[in-house]
């Protein structure tokens, strides 16, 4: 980037679109401190890396792409652990006390802990999943067929029905 203008508006496509990097970030760390580092090293990347986006393109496309990629890089490497998927935009913003001691009874921290034990590809389907996007979009954002998506989408779903129906909750 070379104009003000242009860092200007560079900034203002991460600020319309930070959603994306907190629910990122909310995926794959489970404590703020991680959550923090991981959104910076996000950004970073999206600021290096802009010279690359194809206009074509949506912007929001475009920055899953690459957050998922970071984040996906940075669980791979082991610098973070313990991993969390927000089901609802009501998750965006998740307390640390939240993760202390959650409820093993509860459905919803039961689904939280099997999708923790997903694969990285699995957790970042699972997650645009979850924001509704299309197949077609899904597939762009991870760079696989759509037909792959859809196979890979049923086959998480069924295997989190069925680790949900096997395991017995407190009531």
């Amino acid at each position: 980037m070379h104009t003000q203008q242009e860092k200007d508006d560079f900034l203002g496509l991460i600020t319309a679109n930070r959603g994306i990097i907190i629910k990122v970030c909310n995926s794959y760390c489970y404590n703020k401190s991680d959550r923090e580092d991981l959104a910076q090293e996000i950004i970073y990347q999206l600021w290096r890396s802009n010279h690359r986006y194809d206009r074509d393109y949506r912007f929001s496309t475009w920055m899953y792409r690459v957050a998922l990629n970071v984040a996906i890089s940075h669980y791979r490497a082991g610098k973070k652990k313990d991993l969390l998927l927000p089901l609802m935009d009501t998750h965006l913003e998740i307390q640390d006390h939240l993760f202390d001691h959650p409820d093993p009874g509860d459905r919803s921290s039961l689904l939280h802990r099997k999708i923790r034990e997903l694969k990285e590809l699995d957790k970042a389907l699972i997650l645009l999943y979850f924001e509704e996007k299309s197949y077609k979009e899904i597939a762009e954002i991870l760079g696989i067929t759509e037909t792959n998506v859809s196979t890979r989408i049923s086959r998480i779903k069924e295997k989190l029905k069925e680790s949900l129906t096997n395991t017995p909750t407190k009531k």
